[in-house]
């Protein structure tokens, strides 16, 4: 029974021991070999561009939130392009169309926040 288990799953067992140990090796050796040579400015807090402030619930400006939301929409239309690419040849002309649909509409979304002024920064 332990034969077969090792038959199966030895490879991913070794894969998992090899990834681990390299990990470590990694950073032991960087915190070995780094430089160490702490200034206040490079203690210093660093938020998102501006000097640090104490009141953590200082209103911030709704741009950042608005490129965060624009990232977060094209990243995940190109996770769906991949599939989508992969699979072209199985899926024919109905899922070409549905994909330029999709890609049509994400568009459309990008020029109305492009011309609304939402992509300008100051």
């Amino acid at each position: 029974m332990l034969a077969e288990f090792l038959k199966d799953y030895l490879p991913i067992i070794l894969f998992l021991i090899i990834a681990l140990s390299l990990s470590l090796a990694f950073v032991a050796i960087n915190y070995i070999a780094a430089p160490n040579k702490p200034d206040p400015q490079k203690l210093s807090a660093y938020e998102c561009g501006f000097e640090p402030f104490n009141d953590s619930r200082m209103e911030f400006d709704v741009r950042f939130y608005l490129v965060a939301i624009l990232f977060i929409i094209f990243d995940l239309e190109i996770a769906f392009l991949f599939p989508w690419a992969i699979s072209l040849g199985e899926i024919g002309l109905y899922g070409f169309w549905s994909m330029m649909l999709f890609l049509f509409i994400l568009t459309v979304g990008f020029i109305y926040e492009w011309k609304k002024g939402a992509l300008d920064w100051e």
